[in-house]
């Protein structure tokens, strides 16, 4: 996998989270914040929780192997996850603007918040942050949809169509 690819899906991440809050956002604060007993809880706990995976991913790959994730009861509402997103955008850009493709494919060793050691080539772990967030953003959209709204299109065909080349 290139630098380039890796890029793109990132792209394409950002693109879909941003659909989706945009999808979440005519909620009431109580629809938003409702327990719909899925996972995290409901849209604000599931949306929380991509949050502090990513963070966590990210602190990963800059060395550091942090013990928990970030709590989403921090997080007060949507405007408030909407900035620390763009915050943890912010230092995703820093951090990928060095890389390599040979740094891409390198095993990158950290150990998880059980305590368990891994290593796998960086790439490897860089997909997998991406689709556990479209995994949860597809959680959202039938949670979306039992409180009647109406989710935007996240598929990543919608994204290459959206895009101009």
């Amino acid at each position: 996998m290139t630098l380039q690819e890796i890029l793109t899906l990132f792209q394409y991440d950002e693109w879909a989270t941003k659909r989706t809050t945009e999808s979440v956002s005519p909620l009431s604060e109580e629809q938003y914040k409702r327990d719909l007993k899925s996972s995290h809880g409901g849209i604000h706990g599931t949306l929380a929780h991509i949050y502090g995976a990513d963070c966590l991913w990210l602190e990963r790959w800059k060395g550091n192997s942090p013990t928990s994730q970030a709590n989403g009861n921090q997080i007060q509402n949507l405007i408030a996850l909407s900035d620390r997103w763009q915050e943890y955008r912010e230092n995703l850009h820093d951090y990928l603007i060095n890389l390599t493709d040979t740094k891409l494919s390198d095993p990158l060793s950290y150990t998880d918040t059980r305590g368990n050691n891994h290593a796998e080539p960086l790439y490897h772990q860089m997909q997998h942050r991406v689709n556990h967030s479209s995994y949860h953003r597809g959680q959202i959209v039938t949670m979306l949809r039992q409180l009647g709204g109406r989710p935007l299109a996240t598929d990543l065909i919608m994204f290459y169509r959206t895009r101009e080349i």
